[in-house]
């Protein structure tokens, strides 16, 4: 492994981690409902979960799903419905239905991790980082470990500008139609996998 290609591994890794996709726009509301300290374990299961996945993935996983299409169609939409599940979450976060009712929680260590495994933006950020960098980085464990290594930093931005964002949503109105337009947005980012 040449310190070009990990360089490059490294690279990869923020970018596809920092940029929108489900887990982010579940950070950032969880932070604007929760703050960053009880959005840790949030954090912490998305960075170790997609590790685990790259790995599993690098041990030919991705090939038998790829090798049975109705176990592939099968997975897209229990995605697809787990995650607009957790837009219905978002949705209501922060909004006690009633007097003394439970105003949610943030996602918990091993709820994040089990995500990785329906979210559709971590395999293809998996699958890319494999089929990319594997062979040249030294194998999957590699992948994984820069993976997990890079993507707490960069999904922790999400967190903290959420919760920067709470003095904004102070007000029951402003804080629903923010939980709303999350909703929306990880919507959003399952269209293209609806329409595949």
């Amino acid at each position: 492994m040449t310190d070009q290609i990990l360089l490059a591994l490294a690279g990869f890794a923020f970018v596809t981690s920092v940029t929108p996709g489900p887990n982010n726009m579940m950070l950032l509301a969880s932070g604007a409902n929760f703050g960053v300290r009880r959005t840790v374990p949030h954090m912490l299961g998305i960075s170790l979960g997609f590790g685990v996945m790259v790995m599993i993935l690098g041990l030919g996983v991705d090939r038998l799903i790829a090798s049975s299409p109705a176990l592939a169609q099968a997975m897209k939409w229990l995605s697809l419905g787990y995650m607009a599940w957790l837009a219905w979450k978002i949705a209501n976060a922060g909004q006690p239905r009633s007097e003394g009712a439970d105003r949610g929680r943030p996602l918990t260590f091993l709820q994040a991790a089990a995500f990785q495994w329906v979210n559709p933006k971590a395999w293809a950020m998996g699958l890319g980082a494999l089929s990319a960098y594997a062979a040249g980085a030294g194998g999957a464990v590699v992948v994984a470990l820069v993976f997990a290594l890079v993507n707490l930093p960069a999904v922790s931005i999400w967190a903290m500008l959420g919760q920067q964002m709470r003095s904004l949503l102070s007000t029951p109105a402003r804080l629903r139609l923010f939980n709303v337009s999350m909703a929306v947005l990880l919507v959003a980012t399952m269209l293209p996998v609806a329409m595949h």
